[in-house]
């Protein structure tokens, strides 16, 4: 594998996990699984403040894994794409099979 991957993409990848490393932002991203929500919506699933929310969504938002709409004075998250969806399932079900062993 060595020399298959260039330095800067293999540095990207590592800074992408560093962002699924944080237990509140996989809360937040578990909350947009299945449907959008506003920042009031998650923070009050989560029991969050709604400050620290937008923190973390501006994050996740940078790190292209959430993306916003605007609908009046609304802004709607959701997650980016289907890649994003792929990752949780799969990061899931590898504990899953690892919590049976």
């Amino acid at each position: 594998m060595e020399g298959a991957y260039k330095e800067e993409a293999i540095f990207e990848l590592a800074e992408l996990f560093k962002i699924f490393g944080d237990p509140t932002r996989i809360r937040i991203l578990y909350a947009m699984l299945d449907t959008e929500r506003c920042v009031n919506d998650i923070a009050g699933l989560l029991q969050m403040s709604q400050s620290s929310v937008s923190h973390q969504l501006r994050i996740l938002k940078t790190s292209k894994l959430v993306k916003s709409r605007r609908e009046g004075k609304s802004i709607f998250y959701s997650l980016d794409d289907e890649h994003v969806r792929s990752i949780l399932n799969m990061g899931m079900e590898h504990i899953m099979e690892g919590s049976r062993a």
